[in-house]
């Protein structure tokens, strides 16, 4: 039986282009403007999620899936990547309803320096988020910080000093895009990262590996805002995604597998929780179709 190689410079060609297309699809996310949601995403462009869910939330996608509280794996711990994500993201959740900027950026440094590790794929994803996450926290300890302090104070006072964009229009420059803006983009991947840890977290075995499942994940999340050329680049990326049981262990050093499903079930749980908070605040304010 003959066996097909791979040329050598083939195999060159596609582990260098592999990268720099991810880099590409997600440069282009968090900095162009949205393109609208396409059809079944409904009028004015809500964003378009999964399952015909509500248009203002998603879904409780997090399940029960959970390790016995005396199995604790040290990720949830307090030392633990996992551990301290959840903690900052959960104290964004303010008890009147709004989102607190400060502890919203330390989760997202936070989910940040957790996906890192888990890939070049991962890296490449992050990379642009820290630059927004930045960016807002200049804006939290700036001269205008009195105002930048929640999600509600900084839309209100974006929309009253005239800094708000026109709705789909991008700045023309992105480096002085309104604090409003890039908490959108931050917003959208975030839902894009909530998704896929859950659908890794939680896929049957013998069922679509990770790569699959967070390539759906960017359509649901992400796809209906990106044009038809960063869709098809999205679509080659995810070819280079880890295994399911790569990334489980990398997420969750030392733990069964078991351990580190019902860890990341966990973590998709909080990330859900601000993502909805979130988005409803948004929405309330008209702020969907800034980007």
């Amino acid at each position: 039986m003959r066996v097909a190689v791979r040329p050598p410079a083939l195999r060159h060609w596609f582990s260098h282009s592999i990268p720099l297309a991810i880099f590409a699809l997600l440069l282009l996310y968090l900095s162009v403007r949205s393109l609208g949601a396409r059809s079944g995403c409904g009028s004015r462009a809500q964003p378009c999620v999964p399952g015909g869910t509500a248009p203002f939330q998603v879904r409780q996608e997090s399940g029960t899936l959970e390790a016995p509280e005396r199995k604790r794996p040290p990720c949830l711990g307090p030392r633990g990547m996992l551990g301290r994500m959840m903690r900052r993201f959960h104290a964004s959740l303010k008890p009147e309803g709004d989102v607190g900027l400060s502890p919203y950026l330390a989760g997202w440094r936070a989910l940040v320096e957790f996906l890192t590790p888990l890939g070049s794929v991962f890296a490449f994803a992050t990379r642009e988020a820290f630059t927004k996450v930045t960016d807002l926290e200049a804006r939290v300890h700036g001269p205008d910080a009195e105002h930048y302090w929640s999600l509600a104070a900084m839309a209100a006072w974006e929309r009253r000093a005239g800094l708000l964009e026109q709705p789909g229009a991008a700045p023309r420059d992105l480096t002085r895009s309104s604090g409003s803006r890039t908490l959108l983009l931050l917003h959208r991947a975030l839902r894009w990262s909530q998704l896929c840890l859950h659908r890794v977290a939680t896929g049957a075995l013998g069922g679509p590996d990770a790569g699959v499942q967070c390539s759906d994940a960017y359509r649901a999340a992400l796809g209906p805002h990106h044009p038809w050329l960063v869709r098809q680049t999205a679509r080659l990326a995810f070819l280079a995604f880890p295994g399911r049981r790569r990334l489980l262990e990398l997420a969750c050093p030392g733990a069964t597998e078991a351990e580190a499903r019902a860890a990341l079930v966990r973590a998709a749980g909080t990330l859900e929780d601000v993502y909805n908070r979130t988005q409803s605040l948004l929405a309330e304010r008209g702020l969907l179709q800034l980007a």
